[in-house]
């Protein structure tokens, strides 16, 4: 039997819109464990990689760990969150740990 439950407001389902969806090719499993670097600053992230026209697909906060995968000595780098979240950020928004 389903106990009553007084004084509980249900909250009100929404639907995400498509681009809040993470594509598969942007998470990694299981995520990493261990990190070479930390971000300095709060700064953008993309799936496929900056351009100026289109925004940003999310934002690392400040002090965000990460693993720095691929870096060819540009402006950019890939890294993977505690998240398992593959993605491109500034290189210089990072500090070794």
């Amino acid at each position: 039997m389903i106990a009553k439950m007084e004084n509980f407001i249900e909250p009100k389902a929404i639907v995400l819109p498509e681009e809040a969806n993470v594509p598969d090719e942007n998470l990694i499993a299981p995520p990493p464990n261990r990190f070479t670097h930390r971000l300095k600053k709060t700064q953008p992230y993309y799936f496929y990689g900056a351009q100026p026209a289109m925004p940003p697909n999310g934002e690392f906060p400040v002090g965000t760990k990460v693993v720095l995968m691929i870096f060819d000595g540009g402006g950019y780098c890939r890294v993977v969150d505690v998240q398992g979240l593959y993605a491109e950020t500034e290189f210089d928004g990072l500090e070794k740990l």
